[in-house]
């Protein structure tokens, strides 16, 4: 990250690292910790485990929100924001479920119409049949 291996033999670390503008305390701190995860990113790792494990327990169809809550619930302190990106990162999107709604009302007393066509479209002649969708 800070400072390539293959140019320690050529230069000082010292000259390096003011080259590059960071401290040589700073590089030695990061090659003794290279490889490691520091806690930020722990907690991260842990949170979107949790995140899954709410995600799949409201049967994918949880969104941000609901699951910030449960969250908060089980004691961690996070925004709707943050779950709602860490889920954007790992793909989870909540399933929309419409409920149904009859745009029909069959049982009126107004007239309706006879089937004049009966489902025949073979005419004549052009403009002899019209016929139209309420779709």
């Amino acid at each position: 990250m800070f400072v390539d291996y293959k140019y320690r033999l050529r230069f000082r670390v010292e000259k390096m690292c003011e080259v590059l503008k960071v401290s040589s305390s700073g590089y030695y701190k990061w090659l003794k910790n290279r490889g490691k995860p520091g806690a930020r990113e722990i907690r991260r790792q842990r949170l979107k485990k949790r995140i899954r494990h709410f995600f799949c327990h409201f049967k994918r169809r949880a969104g941000s929100p609901t699951i910030t809550e449960a969250l908060r619930q089980e004691g961690w302190q996070v925004s709707s924001r943050t779950v709602s990106r860490l889920m954007n990162e790992m793909g989870l999107r909540s399933i929309t479920v419409r409920k149904y709604k009859a745009t029909t009302n069959s049982r009126h007393s107004l007239p309706v119409f006879e089937n004049v066509l009966d489902q025949q479209f073979s005419v004549s002649a052009p403009n002899k049949v019209w016929v139209s969708d309420i779709t």
